[in-house]
Parts: C-alpha cells; sequence; structure tokens
C-alpha cells in the first residue's frame, strides 16, 4: 500500500499522539506558531486546557531496540539518545525548519544528515524534552 493511500481495511481512523506539557502556552506557540500546525480545535476549562493541532497524515512506526540505535546513531552519532518515544516528521524542508525550530527554543542534536534510506534528517529536543526526527526525502528536498 502507498503511504499516500489510506486503507479502509484498518479499524484504526486516527492516530492521536497526545503530549502533556508544564508550559501548556510555550507548547502550543511552539507547534502551532513555529512548527505551523494548524489547529482543528482547542478549549479552555476550569478543568485545564487542551488543542488538537493538524499533523498530517500519521502513521506508527515500531522498531526493534537493534534498529533504535542504528537509527540514533545515524541522526546524532550516538545510540541511546531518543527512548522509547521519538516524533518524525516529513516535512517540505527539513533544514530550513530545523533553524526555525531552534531559533524558537529547540536543541538541534546534531548536524543534518543523508540517511541509507535516502532522506535528509535533523535530530531536536523540543523544549518539553521530546526528541523530533524532521525529514525530507531527497526528491523533494529543496537544501
Amino acid at each position: 500500500m502507498n503511504l499516500s493511500e489510506t486503507s479502509s481495511e484498518s479499524p484504526v481512523r486516527e492516530l492521536r499522539l497526545a503530549l502533556t506539557s508544564d508550559d501548556y502556552d510555550g507548547a502550543l506557540r511552539f507547534y502551532r506558531d513555529v512548527l505551523g500546525l494548524p489547529v482543528v480545535s482547542s478549549w479552555e476549562r476550569d478543568t485545564g486546557s487542551g488543542a488538537i493541532l493538524d499533523a498530517g497524515r500519521a502513521t506508527l512506526e515500531l522498531l526493534s531496540p537493534k534498529q533504535a540505535e542504528q537509527i540514533d546513531e545515524i541522526e546524532v552519532g550516538r545510540s541511546g539518545v531518543s527512548g522509547p518515544v521519538r516524533i518524525a516528521l516529513r516535512v517540505a524542508d527539513s533544514v530550513e525548519l530545523a533553524a526555525r525550530l531552534a531559533a524558537a527554543g529547540a536543541e538541534q542534536l546534531a548536524e543534518p544528515v543523508v540517511t541509507p534510506w535516502s532522506d535528509r534528517n535533523v535530530r531536536l529536543r523540543t523544549p518539553e524534552g521530546i526528541q523530533l526526527t524532521l525529514f525530507t526525502p531527497l526528491e523533494s528536498d529543496t537544501s
């Protein structure tokens, strides 16, 4: 199946990744204003605040520990960096967006790399400590 297609065979209709941040307003600004994810819905209640942002098509990537270590080695130059959860976003220009995110408080963990599977990847740590990989397939890379 091509990843641009959706499968009517899957019982799952949406993957929603829920992140909790001690600095909710800062996290919202980071993901909405800097990363550019549009708000689908949001709420302010006595019980707390929340927002759902459109992050495009979602897939679930499952990795063995050995594969996760290889990806850490490729993207950051050492293993054991990402832990059990890392967000990976396919973007139009991983290098340009990484620079914008770094200017807004993310920590770029390594220089951009070209992976063996022909993507240009940049690894960052978001202000709330989430490992984030930005990737651009080389055929659409503008860098």
